[in-house]
C-alpha cells in the first residue's frame, strides 16, 4: 500500500464527503415529481450547488480512479468510505454544532475501522478471475440487490425510502468502483484500442446515470443523516466483495486476521452510522430539528426556497 494510493483516496473522499452535502442541499428543493426520474437531473441542473456538488463529486471520482489504478480495491475503498468525516466538517461548520461522544465515538471507529482493517487483512493484487460464470454472479448479485432495493423504494414519502435508495446507490457505487479498476487495467494493458471494444466502460456510463438518479431521490426524500450512512457504507462492501470476487484481491485468511477485519468492517459500518445520525448533519426538507436551518438552505442553494 503506497503512499501515493492512500493521498489520492482521501482526496477522492473529501472532494466526494463536500460533494454530496451541497448536492442534498440542493435536491431537498426538486419537485415531487422527479422522484425517480432523469427529469431529476435536469430540474437540479439550474441550481448552482447542485453543479458545485457535481463538480467535486467529477473531482473525486478521477482521484479514485487514479487511486484504483495504482492500487486494490480493497485497499481503495475502505479509505474512500472516510468521506463522510469530509461531510460532517463541511456540516458541522454550517450548523455549528459540537462533534460531543457521539461525533467523536463515530470518527474514532470510522477511522480506527479502516485502519484495522487495512493492517489485519493487508490487501493485496493477484491474478483477476478469468472465469465468466463467477465474474457474472458477482456483478449480478450486486445490481440485482440494488435494483431490488430500489423496487421497494418507490414511494418517496415512505419513511425507508432514503435508505433504501442510499443503500441501492451505495452498492451501485461499488460496483462501478471495480469496474473502474478494470477499465484501467484494460487501458494500461491494451490501450485505448482494447479499452473501448469491452463492454465495461459503456456499463460503467449506464450505472453511473442509474447510480446518480438513485442518490439524489435518496436526498430528495429525505435527510442527508438518513441516506448517506447506508450509501457510504455500503459502497466499500460492495467495492471489496468484488474486489475479492473476479479482480483477484487477496487478503490475509487465517482465522484471527479474518476476526480482526470483521470487527474493523463492524468499526466502519458503525463509525458511519454515528457519524450519519449525528445533529450537525442536515435534516432535509421536512426536517425541524437541530440539521438544519433556513439560512443554512439560502447559504447552500442559492437563494432557492425549500419545497
Amino acid at each position: 500500500m503506497s503512499l501515493l494510493v492512500v493521498l489520492l483516496s482521501l482526496g477522492a473522499a473529501c472532494c466526494l464527503g463536500l460533494g454530496f452535502v451541497l448536492q442534498q442541499a440542493a435536491a431537498r428543493t426538486a419537485p415531487p415529481g422527479d422522484f425517480l426520474s432523469p427529469r431529476l437531473l435536469l430540474d437540479l441542473m439550474r441550481v448552482p450547488s447542485w453543479l458545485a456538488g457535481i463538480g467535486l463529486m467529477i473531482c473525486g471520482m478521477v482521484l479514485g480512479a487514479l487511486a484504483l489504478g495504482q492500487g486494490e480495491v480493497s485497499v481503495v475503498e475502505p479509505l474512500m468510505a472516510t468521506n463522510l468525516l469530509f461531510a460532517m466538517g463541511l456540516s458541522r461548520w454550517l450548523t455549528g454544532q459540537r462533534l460531543g461522544r457521539q461525533g467523536w465515538g463515530g470518527l474514532w471507529l470510522l477511522a480506527g475501522g479502516v485502519a484495522l482493517f487495512l493492517l489485519a487483512g493487508r490487501p493485496s493484487g493477484g491474478e483477476a478471475v478469468t472465469e465468466p460464470l463467477r465474474r457474472w454472479l458477482v456483478i449480478g448479485l450486486v445490481a440485482g440487490l440494488s435494483l431490488l432495493l430500489t423496487a421497494f423504494a418507490r414511494h418517496p414519502r415512505a419513511p425507508a425510502t432514503p435508505a433504501l435508495l442510499g443503500l441501492a446507490g451505495g452498492l451501485l457505487y461499488g460496483l462501478q468502483d471495480a469496474l473502474t479498476r478494470v477499465c484501467t487495467l484494460r487501458l494500461s494493458e491494451g490501450g485505448w484500442g482494447a479499452l473501448f471494444t469491452s463492454w465495461e466502460p459503456y456499463a460503467l456510463v449506464v450505472m453511473g446515470v442509474t447510480s446518480l438518479i438513485m442518490v439524489q431521490s435518496a436526498f430528495e426524500a429525505g435527510p442527508l443523516r438518513v441516506s448517506l450512512p447506508p450509501l457510504t457504507a455500503a459502497q466499500p462492501l460492495a467495492g471489496i466483495v468484488c474486489g475479492i470476487g473476479f479482480l483477484g484481491d487477496q487478503v490475509r485468511t487465517d482465522a484471527a486476521a479474518l476476526a480482526w477485519q470483521a470487527v474493523g468492517l463492524a468499526a466502519i459500518v458503525t463509525g458511519i452510522v454515528l457519524l450519519g445520525r449525528h445533529p450537525a448533519m442536515p435534516a432535509g426538507k421536512n426536517g425541524t430539528g437541530h440539521g438544519s436551518t433556513a439560512a443554512d438552505a439560502v447559504r447552500l442553494d442559492g437563494g432557492h426556497e425549500s419545497g
